[in-house]
């Protein structure tokens, strides 16, 4: 016999009272065997573990309603002639099993909900933990001198390391760092400026032969770009540097014609004044 049916059988008082007894036995020891096939200390997915809950509500719910018909039938029991008297020992212990049974089943469903909410708990944390790894894979946007464009995290961790060098005077290291950022990532947002950064490492560390190619390289590959101009003086600086004031004065003409109206251009003008 089913919990409901059970209950309302009992609440009716449509079972004589051996029947009743022996009913009660049954349905007692059937909601035992149910409750003895729930894992005692299982996890479980967000949908078990609601349906392992709702069913348990479910049964406690029964339980509850046939304890309630089972003691207003003991009291009809204690309150009729030998015979019921006789019974009445008997339905009390069973009472008293329906009891520990339901404080059972509670005790499950606690478990359960303590489950599910560790369960839950760990999957909030998963996800954080996921989205803050993707994160740190995003590209990003970035405005430099006036331009923007996107990087990924590692290809701005490389560009700023190398500024980091440069900053610190550690010019040899930050002209390396360069070069191995730009045939790391040749196609960068960033490669006008490493040219230009690398092309300064190096005219501070004397190597003006190779500073030269690398301000030209940033000419050459972006002409528009803002550092272009300075480019070009600087080209015209190492040149001097190496004793070759012909090709300082081609340069400054040069800039000066390609770049007219920029502070590089005005600085060039001023050069070719003072070796006239």
């Amino acid at each position: 016999m089913s919990h409901t049916r059970f209950a309302r059988s009992v609440a009716a008082g449509r079972l004589p009272v051996r029947r009743w007894q022996t009913a009660l036995v049954a349905w007692v020891g059937g909601a035992v065997l149910a409750a003895a096939a729930l894992p005692a200390h299982a996890l479980f997915s967000d949908d078990e573990a609601r349906r392992a809950i709702l069913d348990l509500r479910s049964r406690v719910e029964a339980q509850r309603q046939a304890l309630e018909a089972a003691e207003r039938q003991l009291q009809e029991l204690q309150s009729g002639g030998d015979t019921a008297r006789r019974g009445v020992l008997d339905v009390v212990n069973q009472i008293e099993a329906v009891r520990r049974e339901l404080a059972t089943l509670r005790g499950q469903q606690e478990r359960i909900a303590r489950d599910l909410a560790d369960l839950q708990r760990q999957q909030r944390d998963a996800l954080a933990a996921f989205d803050e790894r993707l994160r740190a894979l995003e590209p990003t946007k970035v405005t430099v001198d006036g331009t923007e464009f996107t990087v990924r995290p590692d290809e701005k961790m490389a560009f700023e390391g190398a500024m980091a060098a440069l900053r610190a005077s550690d010019f040899p290291r930050a002209a390396k760092l360069y070069g191995d950022f730009l045939a790391r990532y040749p196609g960068s947002g960033y490669a006008p400026l490493a040219w230009y950064w690398q092309g300064n490492a190096l005219y501070a560390d004397r190597q003006y032969r190779a500073a030269i190619d690398s301000y030209q390289r940033l000419i050459d590959q972006s002409p528009e770009h803002p550092r272009a101009a300075e480019a070009m003086l600087a080209i015209a600086s190492c040149q001097l540097e190496l004793k070759d004031a012909k090709a300082a004065r081609a340069t400054w003409q040069a800039l000066i014609k390609r770049y007219p109206d920029t502070e590089a251009a005005a600085t060039a003008r001023e050069r070719l004044a003072r070796l006239r």
